[in-house]
C-alpha cells in the first residue's frame, strides 16, 4: 500500500471516532489489531479498537483535529488536538461537564491497507486538571 493511502486509512479512523460509526472499525482494521496502551476494560483485537471507541464516545464528546500527518513505509504519525466535553464516567471519575483541549501524537502501522498496531503519547494534564484530579500548586511568596 502506498503511503497516501496509508493515510486515508488513518484519518478515516479519527472520522470514526468523531462519528461513532463503529462499524466501519471492520474495513479499517486487521482482525488481530495490537492496542500497545488499552484502556482499563478494553478487549484486544478489532473488537478492542471498538471498545476503545466506545469508551472514548460514552465518556467524552470528542472531536478531534489532524494537524499534522507523517507517513514512510508501513508508519502514519498524526499530531492531533481534541475538543472534548466530560459527559460520562471515565476510569471511575463522574461526568463533570468540563470542556477541554487535550494534544497528541498517535503512531501507526498499517498491514496490507488496514491498521494493524497503535502507540500514543497524550497530553493528559490539562483533563485531569479540570476535572480536579491534579491540584494546581500555588504560588508562595518569600
Amino acid at each position: 500500500m502506498s503511503t497516501e493511502r496509508n493515510k486515508q486509512v488513518v484519518r478515516r479512523l479519527y472520522d470514526v471516532v468523531n462519528s461513532g460509526d463503529i462499524e466501519t472499525l471492520n474495513e479499517l482494521a486487521v482482525l488481530d489489531y495490537d492496542e500497545h496502551d488499552p484502556l482499563p476494560g478494553q478487549a484486544t483485537g478489532r473488537q478492542g479498537l471498538a471498545d476503545r471507541v466506545t469508551i472514548l464516545r460514552t465518556a467524552f464528546a470528542p472531536q478531534f483535529t489532524i494537524e499534522d500527518v507523517i507517513a514512510e513505509h508501513d508508519k502514519v504519525v498524526v499530531r492531533w488536538t481534541n475538543e472534548t466535553t466530560h459527559i460520562g464516567e471515565f476510569l471511575g471519575v463522574p461526568a463533570t461537564g468540563e470542556h477541554v483541549t487535550i494534544a497528541g501524537i498517535d503512531i501507526y502501522r498499517l498491514r496490507d491497507g488496514q491498521l494493524a498496531e497503535h502507540w500514543h503519547v497524550v497530553d493528559q494534564v490539562p483533563w485531569l486538571a479540570r476535572v480536579g484530579l491534579l491540584s494546581t500548586p500555588t504560588a508562595t511568596r518569600p
